[in-house]
């Protein structure tokens, strides 16, 4: 028999269909396909976490009494490690709600019931506008909404959406080469601005062959390029002196620059390079203008610091 029952009328799912335990082999089916038919809330928890005892019941509870509106899929972390870590669950108990294999809502903490009972009308509310009430598959998600999911997901700092967005496109665009090595640029993103510089480094090098000029590899190995000046950060303010001392010293102020990169002040660092390049546009080699570009990859075309930056780069280089 089935593990999934057909449905008729205003029958309702048995509880046990309704609530589930998922692994990392059966996440896609029970969470990112079954979530084209109908919303699931994924709960993540541990044995040893007090509060995830607290939680599961309630949230289970609350599931079942929507009458298959909802489901319910439970991930045992510390089984599952492998899983908790690619979607950046940093804390127990963390609840995702996904709606068509894409993460909508969440929270952390083992929250009151009432909350709960909210959290989940909203979930199935937003589901139900989007057409979604149990019934057949709408179809696989667009890649390109998916990638600009992610891309809202990581200007919001939301890292655990943004990987799941990304590992979507991967999983629903496989003859897709260039939208695919979008997605992986993206995860290399996530992680290196979850300070995971090696798994960044790790994931770029899977790309295929030909892609190293792709707009998003290239803002991304920019940004790992300019990683490795993390060292000088702690000693800004001695840099910053010894540049104000004597703004006339461009190893003094290329120095400076590095700092304010390894500080992770990209703008204030572009200023200084641009000021190297007016004062002397070939010192040690045309060096200054080299950063520049690479801060300018880094932090993407479409920065409108970028902009910015590049028409005074411009007027210096052809004035």
């Amino acid at each position: 028999m089935s593990d999934t029952p057909i449905l008729g009328g205003n029958a309702e799912p048995p509880a046990a269909d309704l609530v589930k335990d998922a692994t990392i082999e059966t996440f896609q089916a029970d969470v990112m396909d079954a979530s084209m038919e109908v919303p699931v809330v994924v709960d993540f928890w541990a044995s040893w976490c007090g509060p995830c005892k607290t939680l599961g019941p309630i949230l289970e509870k609350a599931v079942q009494a929507r009458g298959g509106k909802v489901k319910m899929v439970k991930v045992d972390t510390d089984k599952n490690q492998m899983l908790a870590q690619q979607l950046r669950i940093q804390s127990l108990p963390t609840v995702m709600a996904f709606v068509q294999g894409q993460p909508v809502d969440g929270f952390m903490g083992a929250v009151p019931e009432s909350e709960v009972n909210t959290f989940l009308d909203r979930i199935v509310a937003g589901a139900e506008q989007m057409g979604l009430k149990g019934g057949g598959a709408p179809g696989a998600p667009d890649p390109a909404e998916l990638i600009a999911a992610a891309e809202q997901a990581l200007a919001n700092q939301d890292l655990q959406s943004a990987i799941v967005a990304y590992s979507q496109v991967l999983d629903t665009a496989e003859d897709n080469a260039d939208v695919r090595v979008e997605a992986m640029a993206g995860i290399a993103r996530v992680q290196a601005m979850a300070g995971d510089v090696e798994a960044a480094r790790a994931t770029l090098s899977q790309l295929p062959m030909g892609f190293e000029n792709h707009p998003a590899v290239a803002q991304i190995t920019a940004q790992l390029d300019l990683a490795k000046q993390d060292a000088p950060s702690g000693e800004l303010a001695g840099l910053q002196q010894a540049h104000a001392a004597n703004p006339a010293d461009q190893d003094a102020a290329f120095a400076y620059a590095e700092g304010q990169i390894g500080a992770g002040q990209m703008t204030e660092a572009m200023d200084t390079l641009l000021g190297m390049i007016e004062r002397d546009r070939e010192w040690n080699e045309g060096a200054a203008k080299e950063k520049l570009l690479t801060v300018f990859e880094a932090l993407g075309a479409g920065h409108p610091d970028v902009k910015r930056g590049r028409r005074r780069l411009s007027s210096v280089l052809f004035s």
